[in-house]
């Protein structure tokens, strides 16, 4: 059933898909207007949602006044939705509720189908989400801005989830179904055939997994703050991300213990209740394969553990030996401070469609990275953790995504072709940039690692390779006391007090004599030994300020390497304790100017717990064995074991 409604009505509430620490959807506080009960069609009766960041989208919050909605018809899978008051703009759109799309296996997916009202076919936008269509049109006001340009807008229950048939595995069906949704779209009577796709995270992600799929009719997408290869996304350098556990337990596992009648949490605020009080129990279980409150309601969280980062399972998954598969014009988005996926993801699909885009006048892909932290509410702040970036580093999300659209979808000479195609943000300096690269033009310079008198945990970073014959620092990594994460939220903070820990090595420069920046991929080569068969290197880069604070430049996972999977081509390789080896973690990402006067440190450790698993250092793998052994790790810094960080050293313009 169809309703007719105005668009001063709709999505007045815009908050951030927010996800503590890594994967966590938007949350809606209330599911209530000015008093008025507003039905969810998707969520159970007790399944209340609520918002730890209710970022406002603020030209409507600042502009338009709620108003009071009457549910006037409600049907077994439609509602009508008329307002009350007049709208200000007095645009009306046509709202068919539950529409059922049918996917090439016979399984049936639901979605909200909006579209101006009045004669026409309409350019669409698809939108598909595991945390319900209703709550995103509470959430998001991109919906609203994209009628207002004379979108319609697809917005769907992704299979398993919500109105939706099947069963919900994660990531593992949205290419196909992504693929049949999109060709779908494209083909019913108030379409015109061109479609589009936005969307952050998890609905992020779904773009790519079905644009690589080779939808002939997608012909553009906005795919933000998501990932590039499940070898940075479900590992990080060869160890396990942790936080699945929690997205899983938080936003998935409540509902399905409600369907299929199994004990525990039932709602997503019991959810929350009781992580609290199991989840740290869980998150140090061992081995990992033991998590005994996953196993009857997310059997694919232990499949996943049963692929090690180099099995040929994940290639469902890899995007870039894929971007060939798609002609789509992108826009990759993404943030310093995102989870560890994100910059990189972004990064990394954006050189690779350049690559094989080469030659051609439009490459139709471009690339804006911010200082902000997971979630589309951050776009429009201008703090992340406890930096201050300034008024500037705010964007306008919905008109950036809208833009994009209105030329690659709809036709529209508004510009962006002419534009500098890479857009991103640099700390410090707080400013934006524009290149016609990335990474932009930088000077490659190494600080290589040097002793200091001052102690054991304590060294120095300098331009000149110490010349000594034989130098090293060492620490004892302990798997059942690890280095922890003393934050439970992204963004920076100061992590000073970690160098006053035994196993953790710290390496500063010494002050800066002018400001420096460094913009672009980071590089650190370590030369290592362990009295162990396997160990995990982490390498924190630190802005260090003159009163001693000291901030993280990314999210943890970027800068971390397992020994054993120093060659992951090659699959494990053990290490013959004693014997050097050198490391190379080279998926370090930044843009931040160190002001003058302040320190460039390096933090080392062989843990940073609860972001990623632990090695056992015992020479098996913690998805299945649980013995846990101490080890004295050297870290080499002489002439022939040269440890450094490379980094893009960028002339600050004037």
């Amino acid at each position: 059933m169809s309703g007719v409604t105005d668009l001063g009505d709709m999505g007045v509430d815009a908050r951030t898909e927010n996800r503590k620490q890594h994967r966590y959807p938007t949350q809606s506080q209330s599911a209530k207007l000015n008093g008025a009960p507003a039905i969810c069609m998707g969520h159970p009766p007790n399944g209340t949602f609520r918002s730890q960041f209710a970022t406002a989208s603020r030209a409507l919050l600042v502009s338009r006044p709620m108003k009071l909605w009457i549910f006037a018809l409600v049907f077994a899978n439609s509602t009508v939705v008329l307002p009350q008051q007049p709208s200000d703009t007095g645009t009306r759109f046509i709202e068919d509720r539950n529409v059922a799309i049918p996917m090439r296996d016979g399984v049936v997916l639901r979605a909200d189908v909006l579209r101006p009202a009045g004669e026409g076919k309409f350019p669409v936008l698809v939108y598909r989400t595991p945390y319900g269509k209703d709550e995103a049109q509470q959430e998001y006001t991109t919906f609203k801005h994209a009628l207002e340009r004379g979108y319609a807008a697809v917005i769907q229950d992704v299979r398993g989830r919500f109105q939706s048939e099947g069963e919900f595995r994660p990531y593992e069906n949205e290419g196909r179904d992504g693929y049949d949704t999109i060709e779908w779209s494209s083909m019913q009577p108030w379409s015109n055939g061109a479609v589009g796709t936005f969307g952050l995270s998890y609905p992020g992600a779904v773009q790519w997994l079905a644009a690589v799929e080779s939808p002939p009719h997608l012909k553009a997408m906005v795919p933000a703050m998501t990932f590039s290869t499940p070898q940075n996304f479900f590992y990080a350098g060869g160890t396990w991300d942790m936080s699945w556990m929690e997205w899983i337990w938080d936003n998935i596992a409540w509902d399905v213990r409600v369907k299929k009648n199994v004990p525990g949490p039932r709602t997503y605020k019991e959810a929350l209740a009781t992580w609290e009080q199991q989840g740290p129990a869980m998150l140090n279980t061992l081995p990992l394969l033991d998590v005994k409150p996953l196993q009857q309601v997310a059997p694919y969280y232990f499949d996943w553990l049963r692929h090690p980062p180099e099995d040929a399972w994940w290639n469902w998954s890899e995007l870039r030996d894929k971007y060939s598969r798609t002609r789509a014009a992108i826009l990759n988005l993404s943030a310093w401070y995102d989870d560890n996926y994100g910059p990189e993801g972004a990064t990394t699909n954006y050189v690779g469609l350049v690559k094989v885009r080469a030659g051609e006048k439009d490459t139709q892909t471009h690339l804006l990275l911010g200082p902000w932290v997971h979630g589309v509410g951050s776009t429009a702040k201008t703090r992340s953790g406890a930096r201050e970036f300034g008024p500037t580093a705010a964007i306008d999300y919905d008109a950036v995504v809208l833009r994009w659209m209105d030329h690659y979808v709809k036709g529209m000479d508004n510009g962006v072709d002419h534009e500098k195609p890479v857009r991103y943000f640099v700390m410090g300096r707080n400013e934006w940039r524009e290149s016609d690269k990335w990474p932009p033009a930088a000077v490659e310079t190494p600080m290589f690692f040097a002793p200091s008198a001052s102690g054991v945990s304590s060294g120095r970073l300098q331009a000149a390779q110490f010349a000594h014959k034989e130098s090293f620092s060492q620490f004892l990594s302990d798997p059942a006391h690890p280095v922890a994460n003393s934050y439970d939220s992204s963004g920076a903070h100061d992590y000073a007090r970690l160098s006053e820990r035994a196993d953790v090595l710290t390496f500063d420069s010494a002050a800066l004599k002018q400001d420096t920046e460094v913009s672009g991929p980071i590089s650190v080569h370590v030369w290592v030994s362990c009295e162990c068969r396997d160990f995990d290197l982490w390498a924190r880069l630190l802005d260090v300020a003159p009163d001693g604070t000291a901030m993280n430049l990314m999210s943890p996972g970027l800068d971390v390497q397992r020994a054993s999977y120093r060659d992951l081509k090659r699959g494990r390789q053990w290490l013959s304790p004693g014997e050097i080896y050198e490391l190379k973690l080279e998926k370090l990402i930044t843009s931040n100017v160190f002001l003058q006067g302040h320190r460039i440190r390096l933090q080392i450790s062989g843990s940073f717990t609860p972001n990623f698993s632990r090695n056992l250092q015992n020479g098996q793998s913690e998805v299945n064995s649980a013995e846990m052994r101490k080890a004295n790790i050297r870290v080499f810094h002489d002439a022939s074991h040269p440890s450094r960080v490379l980094l893009p050293i960028v002339s600050i313009p004037e």
